[in-house]
């Protein structure tokens, strides 16, 4: 299913945003929940708790900015389990 085909089907647009020291999680507008490990992406598992804890809704409600380290994150590629680019498990160099 297509990015604009689930659009018309779902309401995955950003309701709320809550990061912890181990997890990103994004409550939508369709009252699913999208949790992620914080190392899929190294600005924010980096960035203090206050930097995280400052985002704002972009893109129509289907994105996420956070100003003060210069993140953005979307719903279309959180629903499809993307990672950052380049980003390997913790402890895969030690393999």
């Amino acid at each position: 299913m297509s990015f604009l085909e689930l659009h018309k089907t779902a309401d995955i647009r950003v309701r709320s945003v809550t990061v912890s020291d181990q997890d990103l999680t994004v409550a939508l507008m369709d009252g699913r929940k999208i949790s992620v490990p914080l190392w899929w992406y190294p600005r924010l598992a980096k960035a203090t708790p206050a930097q995280r804890s400052r985002w704002e809704i972009c893109g129509a409600g289907f994105g996420i900015h956070w100003p003060d380290i210069d993140e953005d994150l979307s719903t279309e590629g959180l629903l499809a389990g993307a990672p950052a680019p380049g980003v390997s498990a913790p402890g895969d160099a030690l393999v």
